[in-house]
C-alpha cells in the first residue's frame, strides 16, 4: 500500500513540475501545518500499523475491514516513502523536517510535499525546482479507485497564487497515470480507496 500511495503522488508531482509555461514564483499559503521529524515518524508509524489491519487474508465469515487515515498520517507516509525522514541516530535528536528537504530527483527536483484532506478532496502542495527556480505547485482533486486501480480526477491546479484551468493539465496528468497504470494497481488485499469526511479510507477486499 505504501508503494501505491507513493506512486500516485510521484505521478502528480512529475506532471505538475513539467508544466513550466506558467511559472509564478509567489509563495502561497501552505495547505497544512509542517510536522517535526518526531511527529512525522509517529504519524508514519500509525499509518503502517493501520495498514497491518487489512494486510492479512480476510476470513469469509467476517465483514471487510475499513481503515481511516488522517491528513497528517498520509503526509507522513508520503515523506517516509520518498525518503524525506532522516534516519534516527541513538543519542542524536534530528532537526525538524525542512520544506527545502529534497524528496525527489530527475529533471524536476521536488523539495517538499504536504497533503491535506478536506471533505472528499485530496489537496497536495510541493516545491519544484525547475531550472534553478522554486515553483510552488498546489493540486487538488478526487482520489479514488476503479476496477482495481487508483484514480485521480483534478479539481484545482495552482502555480504560486495563480489558478490554472484544470482543463489545461488534466490530459497530461491522465496520460502520466495511464503510463503508470500497472504501478497504480491496488494491492491484492485492498478492495477500494477513497477520500471521505476529510480522511483517506481504504477498504479490505
Amino acid at each position: 500500500m505504501q508503494i501505491t500511495v507513493k506512486r500516485v503522488v510521484t505521478a502528480v508531482m512529475i506532471v505538475g513540475g513539467a508544466i513550466t509555461g506558467y511559472q509564478i514564483l509567489s509563495r502561497p499559503q501552505p495547505v497544512a501545518a509542517p510536522q517535526s521529524v518526531a511527529e512525522t515518524r509517529a504519524n508514519a508509524q500509525s499509518f503502517d500499523q493501520k495498514i497491518e489491519v487489512i494486510e492479512p487474508a480476510r476470513d469469509e465469515s467476517t465483514p471487510p475491514a475499513e481503515v481511516h487515515f488522517t491528513s497528517a498520517e498520509v503526509s507522513a507516509e508520503v515523506a517516509q516513502s520518498m525518503g524525506a525522514i532522516p534516519a534516527a541516530t541513538p543519542g542524536h535528536e534530528s532537526p525538524p523536517s525542512s520544506p527545502d528537504a529534497v524528496v525527489g530527483s530527475g529533471n524536476v527536483q521536488i523539495k517538499g510535499y504536504q497533503v491535506q484532506l478536506q471533505g472528499d478532496v485530496a489537496r497536495g502542495q510541493f516545491v519544484a525546482n525547475v531550472a534553478g527556480k522554486d515553483v510552488y505547485v498546489t493540486l487538488a482533486g478526487h482520489l479514488g479507485s476503479e476496477n482495481g486501480y487508483v484514480t485521480f480526477d483534478p479539481t484545482e491546479f495552482k502555480i504560486g497564487e495563480f489558478n490554472i484551468p484544470v482543463s489545461l493539465v488534466n490530459s497530461a496528468l491522465q496520460k502520466k497515470l495511464a503510463e503508470q497504470r500497472e504501478q497504480l494497481k491496488l494491492p491484492d488485499g485492498v478492495a477500494s480507496l477513497r477520500v471521505a469526511d476529510s480522511e483517506l479510507v481504504i477498504t479490505q477486499k
